[in-house]
């Protein structure tokens, strides 16, 4: 049971955002509240992982799974191949526990495995035809990230996809700032956060989410050899890219 997250609210002084234990009781109804679009993104995910996984033996990958609802989405699409391997990848324990109990089916079926890594020190990947990164990106450090793309690059089969989701800066501060603006006031009117919670939430993340532009997002997908990128989705500052290893 997901508890309404008031994390912000009930702090007494604000320090780097972690996802442990108290992050992890609230997750789910804080990421759907501050993600726009947040279950039609998820929809969309699923409709285009189908696309991509064969009928037999096909293999994803989640990497910052977090507690799983990605996971649940691709289990639960009416096109999945039952023979379908699903990996959820996240370096917090409490998260990844969360993520047992939503998928306590899948997991015990041996259709979704969960393992406990760091994304900026990740080792490698099984061969695979799918790699999602849902807003998980922005939280490696910026010195690891081509690492981390290259490692899916590697990993992924000719014609395999990576998804990328990732909350982005534009590079004309008045836009940048006319985003950020409607960003908090959605954050305000369709999530009901405060003024007082969205500010301490953008102190706690200060230090430890670092988003890039979409042309650096691009770059870097490029640099670690994906011959076809896109975007697929957008609403101001939120971006969903595609890119398929060619």
């Amino acid at each position: 049971m997901t508890d309404q997250d008031k994390f912000f609210t009930d702090i007494t002084r604000v320090e780097d955002f972690a996802f442990d234990e108290r992050v992890a009781r609230v997750f789910d109804d804080m990421v759907s509240r501050s993600v726009p679009f947040y279950n039609e993104i998820q929809r969309i995910q699923a409709d285009l992982v189908m696309d991509f996984l064969p009928k037999d033996a096909g293999v994803a990958c989640d990497l910052g799974c977090s507690t799983g609802t990605t996971l649940d989405y691709l289990t639960r699409h009416p096109s999945c191949p039952g023979s379908a391997l699903f990996i959820g990848y996240d370096n917090s324990a409490p998260m990844l526990a969360k993520a047992q109990a939503k998928l306590s089916g899948p997991v015990a079926s041996g259709q979704v495995s969960l393992r406990l890594e760091d994304l900026g020190n990740l080792g490698g990947l099984p061969d695979c035809h799918v790699v999602i990164l849902n807003w998980a990106l922005q939280f490696v450090r910026p010195i690891d990230r081509e690492k981390l793309l290259k490692t899916i690059f590697q990993a992924l089969r000719p014609g395999g996809l990576l998804l990328l989701s990732e909350k982005i800066l534009t590079k004309d501060a008045p836009l940048n700032r006319l985003y950020i603006d409607h960003y908090l006031q959605f954050k305000k009117s369709q999530s009901g956060y405060t003024d007082v919670e969205n500010q301490r939430k953008r102190e706690a993340l200060e230090n430890v989410l670092i988003p890039y532009r979409l042309d650096e997002n691009m770059a870097l997908l490029e640099r670690a050899g994906f011959q076809y990128r896109d975007t697929y989705f957008q609403w101001f500052n939120f971006v969903c890219m595609m890119a398929v290893k060619g």
